[in-house]
């Protein structure tokens, strides 16, 4: 099985830091974050990875290399003249992933999600698709993930903070919504759905039709460690965190904190 770490994107939200590269390829306590991932997969065993890029593609090449400091070999598949999305980035790199179930990763999250029990999750449910979710527990802007009985129904809005009158009525649970966390599993299959040379991105393009036509798409739901740095206050406030003591594992014999020796 290869996994796909998705890198071209501008990353916007984090200029001025992506002025001269790309978002995964911003420093993180010492190492870019594109590196932590490339050993994230390793540790589980992936050894193909392929990486999309488009902005700034020299700073993801620079970091990786050939992938062998990460104990991996780096399929890259680049983005030109325009960048295509996040299901366009998979289109891209159809020759490379059509042939057996594959896995993607955002290239700008720190996690020590279990990817072994995601895998065990998809192989059990005979799904197309199963998407790695976490409960969104801060109620942090992400989008909210619809679940009945193990299997993705549609998506929602932004989650909206906590109210002062949730939070003072005592009587009830507070909602917690569920939120992706960038990593999904992917049957050949979902080639299907995603068209040839386009700009297209994976919610529209296949997951909300995929779900339309009633296919099957898992969900596995972790409450793992899972940090997304894709705004520069998120970046900061991860940074301190793990500064004051906070840690990830994310690869083998890697720790990832502020105080780590």
């Amino acid at each position: 099985m290869k996994a796909m770490i998705l890198a071209a994107g501008f990353g916007t939200r984090l200029f001025p830091l992506t002025i001269d590269r790309t978002k995964p390829a911003i420093p993180f306590l010492g190492k870019p974050l594109v590196g932590y991932v490339a050993e994230y997969v390793a540790r589980f065993g992936f050894r193909e990875v392929v990486v999309n890029l488009h902005h700034q593609p020299e700073s993801v090449k620079k970091v990786l290399g050939n992938g062998e400091d990460y104990g991996v070999t780096i399929h890259y598949t680049e983005e030109t003249p325009n960048i295509l999305g996040t299901a366009g980035a998979l289109d891209n790199a159809r020759h490379l992933l059509e042939d057996d179930t594959f896995l993607i990763v955002n290239g700008k999250i720190i996690t020590d999600i279990d990817i072994s029990e995601a895998i065990e999750t998809h192989k059990k449910s005979g799904a197309m698709a199963t998407m790695v979710l976490k409960p969104n527990v801060k109620r942090e802007k992400f989008t909210e993930v619809n679940v009945k009985d193990g299997f993705l129904t549609g998506f929602g809005n932004f989650a909206h903070p906590f109210t002062e009158v949730e939070i003072r009525d005592t009587t009830r649970e507070l909602y917690t919504p569920l939120m992706f966390t960038g990593i999904h599993i992917l049957e050949p299959r979902v080639f299907e759905y995603i068209p040839r040379n386009v700009y297209s991105d994976i919610v529209p393009t296949f997951y909300n039709p995929a779900i339309a036509k009633g296919e099957r798409i898992a969900v596995h739901i972790t409450d793992a460690d899972w940090f997304e740095l894709s705004t520069i206050p998120r970046y900061l406030d991860i940074s301190l965190a793990m500064m004051n003591g906070a840690s990830v594992c994310a690869g083998e014999n890697c720790t990832i904190s502020g105080r780590a020796t």
